[in-house]
């Protein structure tokens, strides 16, 4: 036998065994699909969620993922819809992988009239500040603002006191910088645009929660 005839039968040899072990595991996964049943069309997290944390557009398009899961390992009640989690929020703290299911969420609360008084007169502004991971949903803070100070030393100051959150978004997501999260006060006209102009300029803006606030 020729040296091309061996290499000949060698190609088909290697390609028919290639072919064979395409087929058995083909039919590998065949089984092992067929074995769990079903796919369903789940919503899972792609980032954490927290008490007090509205699902907006913006919450759902950068933490919700669709995933195709087999049926019998889906938690009762998972959502498939992201529009039916919009502007619900979650009932305890939804780690990152978890399903996201309708049992979870709830309504926000809705204002008392406390609150209500406090927000009237006031304008809602989006800002996106440090310190929010201290917060634990609406209340009330204080803002501080810190800004470039002689020899790289900041200097920081009391921007505002006592003003409503209204929001929370997610803690270090917001698109300003790592580590800041965007959140949404009830402010004077004079204290938004004191605020909207030190996103520009300060260091940082801080917020705290005040005490029973």
């Amino acid at each position: 036998m020729s040296r091309k005839t061996r290499a000949l039968i060698f190609l088909l040899a290697a390609g028919a065994a290639g072919l064979l072990a395409v087929s058995l595991i083909g039919g590998y996964s065949s089984s092992v699909a067929d074995s769990y049943g079903r796919l369903r069309t789940v919503i899972a997290l792609t980032h954490g969620l927290m008490p007090g944390q509205v699902i907006t557009p913006r919450v759902a398009a950068t933490s919700f993922e669709l995933r195709r899961v087999p049926a019998r390992f889906v938690p009762v009640a998972t959502l498939d819809d992201p529009r039916r989690a919009i502007g619900l929020e979650p009932v305890a703290p939804m780690p990152a992988g978890s399903y996201l299911t309708e049992p979870g969420l709830r309504p926000p609360p809705r204002p008392d009239r406390a609150r209500s008084r406090m927000v009237r007169g006031r304008h809602a502004v989006a800002i996106s500040v440090a310190g929010a991971g201290a917060l634990a949903g609406p209340g009330v803070v204080d803002v501080l603002v810190t800004s470039e100070g002689d020899r790289g030393h900041g200097r920081t100051r009391l921007a505002a006191r006592g003003v409503p959150l209204i929001s929370l978004g997610q803690t270090g997501q917001s698109d300003a910088g790592p580590g800041l999260t965007e959140v949404t006060l009830g402010l004077s006209r004079s204290q938004a645009m004191e605020l909207i102009d030190a996103e520009s300029f300060a260091r940082r803006i801080t917020v705290l929660p005040r005490a029973g606030g």
